[in-house]
């Protein structure tokens, strides 16, 4: 067994306070939020049940945590309602619109540029113009 494994190993949750597993190594019965969602459910308010761990170099600690879910307690997933979707489609309209020209760019503007491509970056026939 190597170092890593036996680090993220704690069924128990004796070293790390809840049920610890290796990637890809969870019981059945435990699902993380993507996995719920592709299924149709969500956790429903339900507390993390236990976590999977896995070696990272990117991390300062050393290790990237995902969290589990018991798929017995998840709920459905809310159906969209005509209201949300109005909401959502007004959201990604104000995300799409410039705010120097009050133009739909047809894509979202990017949060560092705040403006799209062309009032950023106005070409030499504009200037001359």
């Amino acid at each position: 067994m190597s170092a890593a494994f036996g680090t993220c190993y704690d069924p128990n949750g004796e070293r790390h306070g809840i049920p610890t597993f290796p990637w890809r190594f969870a019981p059945d019965g435990y699902a993380t939020r993507r996995q719920l969602r592709a299924a149709g459910l969500r956790p429903g308010g339900q507390p993390v049940a236990a976590q999977i761990m896995r070696r990272s170099r990117r991390r300062k600690t050393g290790f990237t945590v995902a969290y589990l879910y018991h798929i017995d307690q998840a709920k459905p997933v809310r159906p969209m309602t005509p209201g949300r979707a109005t909401a959502l489609a007004a959201a990604m309209a104000a995300r799409r619109t410039c705010p120097e020209c009050r133009t739909d760019a047809g894509y979202c503007i990017p949060t560092s540029l705040g403006m799209c491509v062309t009032c950023a970056y106005p070409s030499e026939e504009q200037r001359a113009a």
